[in-house]
């Protein structure tokens, strides 16, 4: 299969090491003043994974897409908007497209599907690649299990069963609105996460069960399956999320959480802001979305606003468990 993975980031770098290694004719494409993409360049690896010398590196984002029969994008879900006008010219009507990215747009609370969608792609040529997994895991060999979605049930189908390997299995996704919504808040639960790492570790039991509901109760009220929440796209990646060193959202709140800078990207953060939207549009109760929110987006001293984020949900008005 000849693929095209646009975005040559930590991410996306993996995805093209990946498909590489299953046998596909693979391009990986990145912006040319782009920091990945000249690391790549100049020393063919980065610092998660080594590009096999078959994988096609490139900065011509038209040579990318019309060389591909399935367009893979991993660039950060706020940029997904202005970016697909970019490849829209270069498009073929049969082409399918990948989101290997999780997300919410901040502005509009819109799902990344969505966005393609309303930027001009077909529903039915639309997957999204989204489960647990980390780079450094899977580069050593230690597999993982990740799912596919789609609406076109055609489509889903033939990538899982074509991508799948000793490394990855895959699972059919049957809800396209869980999986991307769960995919994209637990992110948000990372962050909450690493806050606990810092201040109080024997919350973080609590936060899996509270947060896997709340994102459960959103899910619901969107039109999707509330049980998606505690499938592979939200509580299946709780590990390499919520507990792993390795994870960039955890790592932010920690750091966070002890008043420090954290550089890389931390999507978890523009998705508490998306995810708080939602709440508000579908009336659905959000305590620790909210908190996450407010300790990201908040005035002041950034351990004490965390502690206090702590106590607000601890002093909330006592209800049923599964209410």
């Amino acid at each position: 299969m000849k693929i095209s993975v646009l975005g040559c980031g930590r991410w996306g770098s993996f995805i093209a090491w990946y498909l590489n290694s299953i046998g596909n004719e693979v391009y990986s494409w990145g912006p040319e003043d782009g920091y990945s993409y000249q690391i790549l360049k100049k020393t063919g690896r980065n610092e998660y994974v080594a590009l096999d010398k078959k994988i096609t590196l490139t900065c011509n984002l038209r040579e990318a897409v019309e060389h591909a029969d399935v367009i893979v994008i991993s660039i950060g879900a706020q940029g997904l908007r202005e970016f697909i006008p970019k490849i829209l010219p270069y498009t073929r009507e049969e082409q399918n497209f990948i989101l290997c990215m999780k997300g919410i747009e901040v502005d509009t609370g819109k799902r990344l599907s969505e966005v393609m969608i309303e930027s001009g792609v077909a529903y039915d040529h639309i997957a999204v690649w989204v489960g647990p997994g980390h780079i450094q895991s899977f580069v050593r060999g230690e597999p993982n299990c990740m799912v596919i979605d789609s609406a076109n049930d055609k489509l889903k189908r033939k990538l899982a069963d074509s991508f799948k390997s000793n490394l990855i299995r895959f699972y059919y996704g049957n809800d396209l609105i869980g999986t991307e919504i769960g995919a994209a808040a637990k992110n948000v639960m990372g962050i909450a996460a690493g806050a606990l790492d810092a201040i109080c570790p024997s919350l973080k039991g609590p936060l899996i069960t509270r947060g896997a509901r709340e994102v459960a109760t959103l899910i619901k009220a969107m039109g999707g399956n509330e049980l998606s929440a505690y499938g592979l796209a939200h509580l299946g990646d709780y590990e390499t999320t919520l507990f792993s060193p390795y994870s960039h959202n955890r790592q932010y709140g920690e750091n966070l959480a002890k008043g420090q800078r954290f550089e890389k990207l931390a999507e978890g953060v523009a998705t508490s802001k998306a995810m708080r939207l939602l709440g508000k549009k579908y009336h659905v109760e959000m305590p620790i979305t909210d908190a996450v929110y407010h300790a990201c987006f908040g005035w002041g001293d950034d351990e004490k606003r965390c502690r206090d984020e702590i106590g607000k949900l601890f002093a909330r008005k006592t209800k049923a468990e599964w209410d």
